[in-house]
């Protein structure tokens, strides 16, 4: 039967609401590539996972309490120094000299453990068979056992020593050896896909692959420290004197093209690519917060698009598999009659559900290319603020004159801002993949489709019908354009002034009607186009969603704001560049004294009264330009010095001296005196 016997037959039965089309082709070669159904049976690994997590936990506390007895008596030879290495100092997020693969690395395992606690049958491995009322607190105990239990490798590349690199070395490569022994023997298992929780699982292995690579290299090295302390050992980094030397160099003068000028499309091309793609540069390195950001986000784009893809794209397989001549009954309950045959419903049906199944998958890897496209946009912009904020330019970043200062608001901020990138790129992703199959199954099913077969031109007649509005609107948007093109814009000696006031006005006061009716649909396409503006953009937190005016009523850039305030308050290259040369210059001073006093034996006293005085009085003086150039640097340090702290505290504001106070008391001081006199 023919496709137009069939929907003559259909027509004279019943009211079709979709004409058939003929899908015999199609589906002689869609049905022998249907892969059965699979049922797959619970595996149980030789190692049981609750025996492993028993012992590793074990092992990592008796780790711990080695690598504290260890810290203690390196902490007794070198004297309770400040910054010298401790258990509870595993990583220091301002600190540019640490192994940043290693955070990464733990980082990584950390939420690659979070995405599977909602979907796992056991959240806590440490328990089995964990009823509906214990397994929400097995949840929330989880949350915290695995942080804990990945603590140690984070300690082991802390402490700088052959000892933390050996137990890091054994500790990885256990996990790494446990985790892979399980999934070569049970690589399918029963839920949402039968691959899903090995392919969830790939992101783990690679994080600790590397952590097993880089604890031996590290023992290998040998790499002692040199004696110095943690925070030495940063402000001695290179990175701080090369930021210093890069932006005191002088730099060539750039020729600005003429304002006539108007750059090329390459040009512009080039530039907007650019924007998007982020790549290093000599001299600037982002901060060690930032970068776990950046890899977490892009651990969760894969994340999360895997568990959109294997949650609905296996349940589409199973339905198209188990559609049979019954459809046409159910259909047939709704008043919808496909055809009379039921064998050509059903091929009707499985062409439908294949289209689904394409929507989806194009929706779920747009989804995914956004926000790996947004991900590299927030690195530039990141290197943007931080770079601007560094060298003072605050309007550059905010909308406002800001102080930058740490607040309560921004240590909190602070703290969660890895997080709060993480879960808001996770939601973008959802919501992103949710709008785009509605659209793409907009576009397929009322356009596509029946422009390729002709039929079911619905929306394409309710447009049609409406030709006449259609066509009004594009001749008075045609006439306005033209008209303030030719008439109503007047070009003399290169400058622009309106011309015609008149007509402009007598046009204006005729088309005000159909304005409103074209002022309806911009607010229309306004709304679209906002809405769009907003989801593409969800996943990111370095811009606001709000305007400009009402920035701070969005929490994902209150947050972002507050943490930048916090990284540049605290983690300046500069001032860290200079923290670096006093220490230096002290201990270059110090050594001097000592060689100067070894040469002095044997001279007599005045005289070596006399230069110790004038060392003395040149060491003052140093140390005095020493103080200054610090409070400069630091105001933060003014309200210790022994000459403030005598004041009261409304002289002080965020460690500079209030001026209005200082007045004040200087005019009351002055009054007092002024009485004393008159008496």
């Amino acid at each position: 039967m023919n496709s137009s016997s069939g929907s003559s037959g259909s027509s004279d039965s019943a009211p079709a609401l979709f004409n058939y089309y003929d899908y015999s082709d199609w589906y002689d070669h869609l049905e022998p590539t249907e892969p059965p159904v699979e049922i797959v049976q619970p595996c149980d690994p030789t190692a049981d996972d609750q025996l492993y997590h028993i012992s590793i936990a074990a092992i990592s506390l008796l780790i711990m309490l080695i690598l504290v007895v260890f810290t203690k008596q390196k902490r007794l030879c070198q004297g309770f120094q400040r910054g010298s290495p401790s258990v509870l100092k595993a990583v220091n997020f301002l600190d540019q000299t640490e192994h940043q693969g290693l955070v990464l690395a733990v980082f990584g395992l950390v939420f690659c453990k979070l995405c599977v606690l909602v979907i796992t049958p056991n959240p806590l491995p440490l328990t089995k068979d964990s009823t509906p009322a214990t397994k929400e607190l097995w949840k929330i105990l989880a949350i915290f056992y695995y942080p804990a239990l990945y603590y140690p490798l984070l300690v082991c590349g802390k402490l700088r020593s052959k000892l933390g690199y050996l137990l890091g070395s054994l500790l990885s490569w256990t996990h790494f050896a446990i985790l892979c022994w399980q999934k070569i023997d049970c690589p399918k298992t029963p839920g949402i896909y039968k691959y899903y929780f090995l392919l969830n699982s790939l992101p783990q292995i690679a994080c600790l692959a590397f952590l097993s690579f880089k604890y031996p290299l590290l023992l290998f090295k040998g790499s002692e420290g040199n004696g110095k302390t943690n925070t030495s050992e940063d402000l001695d980094s290179n990175y701080y004197k090369d930021y210093v030397k890069s932006i005191l160099k002088k730099k060539p003068a750039k020729t600005s093209p003429s304002r006539t000028e108007k750059p090329s499309i390459s040009d512009r091309i080039s530039d907007t690519l650019k924007s998007y793609i982020y790549t290093p540069e000599k001299g600037f390195r982002l901060p060690l917060t930032v970068v776990i950001s950046g890899v977490l986000s892009f651990i969760a784009v894969y994340q999360v698009c895997l568990l959109l893809i294997c949650a609905v794209i296996p349940i589409l397989h199973i339905v198209r598999a188990g559609i049979n001549e019954d459809i046409a009954f159910l259909l047939l309950g709704f008043n919808i009659i496909l055809h009379e045959d039921r064998q050509e419903v059903v091929k009707i049906v499985i062409h439908y559900t294949w289209c689904l199944e394409i929507c989806y998958i194009c929706a779920a890897t747009l989804s995914c290319i956004v926000s790996l496209v947004m991900l590299m946009r927030s690195m530039v912009l990141h290197r943007v603020n931080l770079r601007g904020l560094y060298r003072g330019e605050i309007y550059n970043a905010y909308s406002c004159q800001r102080r930058i200062r740490p607040s309560q608001p921004g240590v909190v901020s602070w703290m969660g801002f890895v997080s709060y990138q993480t879960a808001v790129i996770c939601l973008g992703m959802a919501v992103q993949t949710l709008v785009f199959f509605l659209g793409f199954v907009f576009v397929i099913f009322l356009v596509i489709i029946p422009i390729l077969y002709g039929q079911n031109l619905m929306f394409f007649i309710v447009i049609g019908k409406l030709w006449p509005f259609w066509l009004m609107l594009f001749l008075v948007v045609a006439i306005q354009h033209v008209t303030a093109q030719f008439t109503f814009v007047k070009k003399d000696a290169g400058t622009r002034d309106l011309a015609n006031r008149s007509g402009l006005f007598l046009l204006s006061y005729l088309l005000f009607l159909v304005n409103i009716v074209v002022g309806v649909l911009v607010g229309l396409w306004r709304m679209v186009v906002t809405a769009l503006y907003n989801i593409v953009h969800l996943g990111r937190i370095d811009i606001s969603l709000l305007n400009r005016g009402s920035e701070l009523f969005d929490p994902g850039y209150r947050c972002y704001a507050h943490f930048l305030k916090l990284e540049v308050s605290q983690a300046h290259p500069v001032m860290k560049a200079f923290c670096g040369l006093l220490l230096h210059s002290t201990g270059q001073e110090s050594s001097a004294g000592q060689k100067i006093r070894d040469a002095e034996e044997g001279i007599q006293l005045v005289q070596q009264e006399k230069k110790q005085s004038r060392a003395s009085s040149a060491r003052r003086a140093r140390a005095r330009w020493q103080l200054l150039l610090t409070l400069v640097n630091n105001p933060s340090l003014l309200g210790s010095r022994k000459h403030f702290q005598a004041q009261g505290t409304e002289s002080i504001f965020n460690g500079s001296l209030n001026r209005a106070a200082k007045d004040g008391s200087k005019k009351s001081t002055g009054k007092a005196s002024e009485s004393t006199a008159a008496k």
